[in-house]
């Protein structure tokens, strides 16, 4: 290694200081082309003095370009982080050797401030003052001359100047060729010292390493004997036996100890040839073929066999052993110990018995059981744990438990550290105050119980843990059976009054600590008599339970929702400022009203009146008191008409309420007046003829006073409360007509020949929308053919009579006729054959589930085979994915409408009518 550093330090210098002297020798080939530049500059500016010809100062230009180049190169490298590719660019202009300039730079750089270098270099610099006022000079000649100002006087100054710069520099330029010439000839110096220097430090290196390695084969043959010494010793005082077969000879070699082992005689030289015959003889040739197996395949010598005893028993042994082999890899000689075992072998039975009676144990015990090692890793899982887990043993050996077992509080759903580890860690019996649930990735999670111990050797230390489970999912199952009735109602599923004042309490100390403001709905459901009196008390029951479902999906999943008894429902909003509290029971309001709950042959519209109120932390009230305050809104919202929300202030101020409830009322009749409805139309598409686009849905938005689209499940409930309907309706009309008759008079592209218009229940029962509908065609020539009316199932049903004259009157003209959502009303197929309608739009929430749930699937199915029975053509509706339109064609449906089949569209309006308006599409029927 030191030879090696020092030729290494050797090539370095030698790199080095070839370096330096080239770089030395391209500084002055760049002198000698500098001094030449800058004597032709002088020459040649000292003839455009003379001459005022612009090819002498050209060529004034050309030459002092070559020292300003190394100047400013110079100046470059000056810099704490130079740009090479400037230095580059400028010693080029210097007229400077590409391959130089790197070496040029490195002398510089590194060596600028060193012996004759520095003073080169501080001749360089006061040139370069001379150059930068000879260039200075001639830009103020050319300057003069180009004005035409060549007065003698000047002209001889000038010429004066030029001979003083002239001869600053001569003697300048032979300074800096002698700096770099003593500089090369210090380098060859010092190479020549180095040199002697390296060859003087080789020698003596050598030197040290030869007395070195003399040192060392002393000391190798001092330890190769004290090792031999060792040998032997370990050989007479071991307890194990030793021997050595040399397969060249023949000999083979057997230690006293194996002799005594194997009962041989000390004294016998040839009992080597007989070992094989003191084995036990059903061990003989076991250990004959694992020896073979050494010699030939090279195969591990270890194996174990059985020695007689003149007393009849037997005693182990375990044999292991080696070859040396030759280049071809013949085993030349082999050589081992042999080494008594019966104690072992008689400790692993009794071992092995106490292990075998421990996993029947385990085996058989319900509990699961799981053992690690000190580092929290899996042994064993006995068979209760692997069903509990649905790991085997196999494939857990090695895994910590966590990786198995995932561990989560029952009361909070958070995760709890791996057990095992906290009892590795240091917690001698752990235990969970909490109820533990085992989750599973590919399952139900499954309630247990839970301990970890563990295990300790004989000194004390651990060596392990036993994590022991037990499956309480049964009981805990009943405990939270009985828990739940006590609190919830038997017909209804929701909690009951004992639970709500509970939960009621809690929200009232919540808010008067931090500050958490709340509301309680009461909600008494309006004609609920009627239902009992005209259908029985089942289906008061049957309505009860929908009411029950409704409220549980238009409601917050931390709201608490409760029946008293009878009719009367409360609910309680926690976290809910007041307006968010109206707005919850507004919404429960219309989608009771949207209910139109149906039993039997009989149909009736629901609805609820509501009582309102809402407390924070500086509004409030007795607990025994809000109950009664929201009962006391509630009648008040009965009297004011019904289905209606009322809201108790601690101020009463019931203006305030009864404006809000006509906010909707206002805004709808001021989009009517202001024409703020627009029409869009959807593809109705023909499965058999799937291209043709020929049947379309028209669909209603309303553009709120921002500009903002009003999505309609926002204001149609409200038109239909306050019987704003009607005037919806005939605008969507009128507004149809005036489009197809104005597409059609100008032979607009793509007019359908078919438009389904919806009519809501309430204009259905109105007497004169049959005249108003003849006007209609009548004013705008339309072909009553082109035209689709679809009612609800649920409006058809309620009021039959009146809506199959209707059907009648305008099917006389030639209108078709369409069944909206066929199957939300829960009615009996047998209306089918007393309304004469043409298409059945069977229910969007069948539809859209249908792949998911048979029970859909089978709705679908038997509305559309019905309607196919009694001679109509049946509509998909809401078929938003190509899995789900795969799945209508294959049914047999006739039309398809949905997102997977086209998107609504302005109908029949230039596209910048209302773009401007963003907002998900609804029918106004939705």
């Amino acid at each position: 290694m030191p030879f090696v550093l020092v030729v290494v330090v050797m090539i370095g210098l030698c790199t080095a200081s070839l370096d330096i002297l080239s770089a030395a020798r391209a500084f002055v080939g760049g002198e000698s082309r500098w001094s030449k530049a800058q004597k032709i500059a002088v020459s040649s500016l000292q003839h455009y003095l003379s001459s005022g010809s612009e090819t002498d100062y050209r060529q004034f230009l050309d030459a002092i370009a070559v020292p300003l180049g190394d100047h400013r190169a110079r100046i470059e490298l000056d810099r704490p982080t130079p740009e090479m590719a400037i230095v580059i660019q400028e010693f080029r202009r210097g007229g400077i050797d590409h391959a130089d300039i790197p070496g040029m730079a490195r002398l510089y750089r590194y060596f600028h401030d060193v012996g004759s270098i520095r003073n080169a270099v501080a001749v360089w610099v006061e040139a370069d003052h001379s150059i930068d006022e000879l260039s200075a000079l001639g830009a103020e000649v050319h300057r003069r001359i180009s004005r035409g100002d060549r007065a003698p006087e000047w002209i001889d100054a000038t010429s004066q100047r030029l001979r003083a710069i002239d001869e600053r520099l001569t003697p300048m330029e032979y300074a800096f060729s002698d700096a770099l010439g003593t500089a090369s000839r210090d380098t060859a110096n010092l190479l020549r010292v180095w040199f002697g220097l390296v060859a003087v430090t080789m020698v003596l290196v050598a030197a040290r390493r030869a007395r070195r390695l003399l040192d060392d084969r002393a000391r190798v043959a001092r330890e190769l004997r004290a090792s031999e010494d060792r040998f032997q010793l370990a050989v007479a005082g071991s307890n194990d036996g030793l021997w050595d077969w040399d397969r060249h000879t023949g000999q083979v070699y057997l230690s006293p100890r194996l002799r005594q082992m194997l009962g041989l005689d000390l004294g016998d030289d040839d009992a080597g040839s007989s070992v094989f015959l003191c084995l036990h003889p059903q061990d003989r040739r076991q250990v004959m073929r694992a020896v073979t197996a050494h010699v030939w395949r090279n195969a591990p010598l270890d194996v174990e066999f059985r020695v007689p005893q003149k007393d009849g028993h037997a005693r182990w042994f375990h044999a292991r052993g080696a070859s040396l082999r030759d280049a071809a890899g013949a085993s030349r000689r082999m050589a081992g110990s042999v080494t008594e075992i019966t104690e072992r072998r008689r400790a692993d039975a009794l071992l092995f018995a106490a292990k075998e009676r421990a996993e029947v144990t385990l085996q058989s015990i319900g509990d699961a059981v799981i053992t690690t090692d000190a580092q929290g890793c899996i042994d064993y899982l006995n068979p209760s744990a692997e069903r509990l887990t649905r790991w085997t043993t196999e494939r857990a050996r090695g895994l910590p438990v966590g990786a198995i077992c995932r561990f989560v509080a029952e009361s909070t759903g958070q995760p709890i550290a791996d057990p095992v580890m906290q009892v590795l860690s240091g917690h001698p019996d752990w235990s969970q105050s909490d109820k533990l649930v085992l989750t599973h990735a590919d399952g139900p999670s499954t309630a247990i119980d839970l301990t970890a111990t563990p295990i300790r050797d004989r000194a004390g230390n651990m060596d392990g843990a036993v994590l022991v489970m037990r499956d309480v999912s049964s009981d805990r199952e009943h405990a939270a059976q009985l828990s739940y009735q006590a609190s919830h109602d038997v017909l209804t599923g929701l909690i009951n009054r004992r639970e709500f004042e509970r939960r009621l309490a809690r929200a009232l100390a919540s808010s008067e600590h931090g500050d958490r403001p709340f509301a309680v709905l009461y909600l008494d459901l309006d004609q609920f008599k009627v239902v009992n009196d005209t259908c029985s008390h089942a289906a008061g029951d049957e309505l009860l339970r929908q009411i029950g479902a409704l409220f549980l999906s238009h409601v917050r999943a931390t709201d608490a929702v409760a029946r008293l008894g009878g009719d009367e429902f409360v609910v309680l909003l926690e976290d809910c400022a007041s307006d968010d509290a109206l707005a919850i029971a507004e919404d429960l309001r219309a989608a009771i009203g949207d209910l139109h709950f149906a039993f039997g042959e009989r149909s009736f519209a629901t609805s609820a009146s509501i009582g309102l109120v809402s407390l924070s932390a500086d509004q409030r009230l007795a607990r025994e008191d809000i109950l009664g305050a929201a009962d006391a809104a509630c009648h008040l919202a009965k009297e004011k008409g019904r289905n209606r929300v009322q809201t108790y202030h601690l101020d009463d101020d019931e203006v305030a309420v009864r404006q809000s409830e006509m906010c909707w009322v206002s805004r709808i009749q001021a989009a009517l007046a202001s024409n703020r409805l627009r029409l869009y139309a959807q593809d109705i598409v023909d499965l058999r003829r799937p291209t043709q686009h020929s049947h379309v849905e028209l669909l209603v938005r309303m553009v709120g006073e921002d500009g903002q689209m009003v999505p309609p499940r926002a204001f149609i409930p409200a038109a239909e409360r306050y019987g704003l309907m009607p005037s919806i309706d005939r605008w969507v009309v009128q507004s149809a007509f005036a489009a197809l008759r104005e597409a059609q008079d100008r032979g607009a592209p793509g007019v359908p020949t078919l438009c389904t218009i919806n009519l809501s229940g309430t204009s259905l029962c109105e007497d004169g929308l049959a005249v108003f509908l003849r006007q209609q065609f009548e004013a705008y020539a339309i072909a009553p053919a082109s035209i689709c009316f679809e009612i609800t199932e649920t409006a058809a049903i309620s009021s039959l009579s009146r809506a199959t004259a209707f059907i009648h009157d305008m099917r006389a003209l030639g209108c078709r006729f369409s069944l909206d959502d066929f199957g939300a009303g829960m009615s009996s197929f047998t209306y089918l054959k007393h309304l004469p309608v043409d298409f059945i739009k069977i229910e969007g929430s069948f539809v859209d589930d249908m792949i998911d749930d048979p029970i859909d699937q089978a709705m679908v199915e038997a509305i559309n085979n019905i309607g196919h029975v009694t001679g109509k053509r049946t509509i998909a509706e809401c078929v938003s994915t190509p899995a789900l339109l795969a799945a209508v064609q294959r049914l047999g449906i006739d039309f398809a409408q949905g997102f997977a089949l086209s998107t609504p569209r302005p109908f029949l309006q230039e596209r910048d009518a209302s773009s401007a308006v963003r907002a998900p599409m609804h029918t106004f029927a939705d």
